[in-house]
């Protein structure tokens, strides 16, 4: 054997090379992804420096949304158009108000919090929750007409994790009135007639798929549209990474985003018969997994686009109230202030009211139809011969009705 001067196992000078330009390459994309990175970053503090709201929402909804949260302090305010409302945190909520009807069940909330992040010392876990439970009960001190929700508490922990105490007060107030307020009326009814819009905004791509699920109700997104996913998202980059979406939108791409995750299951979903609607009715209450967050940001960005409320079919766009948020938010430029919001609440319960008094009435009809059949009825004899003899009609009537019987015994 020729000897070549190498020990054997040990790669030549060529195989050496060969075998570390994977890693050259690895390192030359690192770098350019860095490089992307802080290019995308400074875009971001000149769209916060310059209040650019439309290049935020295009840096929120590109990959990697708004990257970290010293960006996100300084982006979600101008979001929220708090920016400037940023006030010293309270070391409790002001006594001059009120108590909330709901703070027994804040307290509850707040002791099942933080379940998933941060990951930290029991003491400094309880100091959070003593923020978190301060925060809550300053806001709905401050609007006492909202009420309090089981998973709000899910949403306002992620802004004071992200904002800080001190941002975190007119930032949970915006979000309250400006983007999950139909959620805080006195019923969830609101809520329901949002979830109509997935099937509509599926058919507008899909119809296969919607047919599909035909038989199943949209209550399967409940949870998570109604905690902006931060009941069920348990990374804290990820669901930082939804806020910086949905922050940056109009309140409705939430359903949007729902809409694009049932999408992307196509397969698995057509997988399971129409005969196992609990099947589906689970598969679909959770999230994808893997989550590819960038994937259905940009696939809602899309749908929203093609596929404007307006235009979705099945009238169900119809069937959201006027002064519902998410109406009252189409107009980017309209500036609401804090009493057009209370006054829009005031509406909506108001149509909340007489929905239930019409449904009320409608149940009793139905379990009484029988007598209120009876009742009927007898108006309506009633009244007819009251106007047979108003109009002098009862003689004729009833000698034509007394030739019948005639004519009856003598054809027997």
């Amino acid at each position: 054997m020729e000897d070549t001067g190498k020990e054997p196992g040990h790669p030549s000078s060529e195989d050496t090379s060969a075998s570390e330009e994977p890693s050259n390459n690895f390192e030359l994309d690192t770098t350019a992804k860095q490089m992307a990175r802080a290019e995308k970053a400074k875009a971001i503090r000149k769209a916060c420096a310059a209040r650019d709201v439309e290049a935020l929402a295009v840096h929120a909804t590109s990959e990697g949304g708004l990257l970290e949260d010293d960006l996100r302090q300084i982006a979600w305010p101008i979001l929220l158009r708090c920016d400037d409302q940023i006030r010293q945190f309270d070391t409790a909520p002001s006594t001059e108000l009120l108590r909330h009807a709901d703070e027994e069940q804040v307290e509850l909330d707040v002791n099942r919090s933080f379940v998933y992040y941060p990951k930290a010392p029991e003491e400094e876990m309880l100091k959070k929750k003593e923020q978190l439970s301060k925060l809550i009960t300053q806001v709905l001190r401050e609007y006492p007409m909202l009420c309090y929700f089981q998973g709000y508490h899910d949403i306002v922990q992620v802004l004071l994790l992200v904002l800080g105490e001190k941002q975190a007060v007119p930032a949970v107030a915006q979000i309250s009135l400006f983007r999950i307020r139909d959620y805080m009326l006195p019923s969830l009814s609101p809520a329901v007639k949002h979830l109509h819009l997935i099937p509509a905004i599926i058919e507008t791509t899909d119809p296969e798929l919607r047919r599909h699920l035909d038989n199943i109700e949209p209550f399967f997104a409940l949870a998570a549209t109604l905690t902006l996913y931060a009941h069920d998202i348990q990374e804290y980059s990820n669901i930082s990474r939804v806020f910086d979406f949905v922050l940056s939108r109009e309140p409705v791409v939430a359903i949007y985003l729902f809409a694009a995750m049932i999408l992307s299951r196509k397969k698995e979903l057509l997988a399971i018969p129409v005969y196992e609607p609990e099947m589906l009715h689970f598969t679909l209450s959770k999230l994808p997994c893997p989550l590819d967050l960038d994937g259905h940001i940009l696939h809602a960005a899309r749908l929203f686009d093609d596929h404007p409320p307006e235009s979705l079919p099945f009238g169900a766009w119809k069937h959201i109230p006027w002064c519902s948020v998410l109406k009252t938010s189409r107009d980017p430029h309209r500036k609401c202030t804090p009493e057009d919001a209370m006054y829009f609440f005031e509406k909506q319960s108001q149509q909340i009211r007489a929905e239930e008094r019409r449904k009320r009435a409608m149940d009793f009809l139905w379990s009484h139809r029988r007598s209120v059949g009876s009742v009927l009825l007898a108006i309506l004899v009633g009244t007819a011969s009251f106007y047979i003899r108003k109009k002098g009609l009862d003689t004729s009537i009833w000698s034509y009705v007394g030739r019948i019987q005639r004519a009856i015994r003598n054809w027997v």
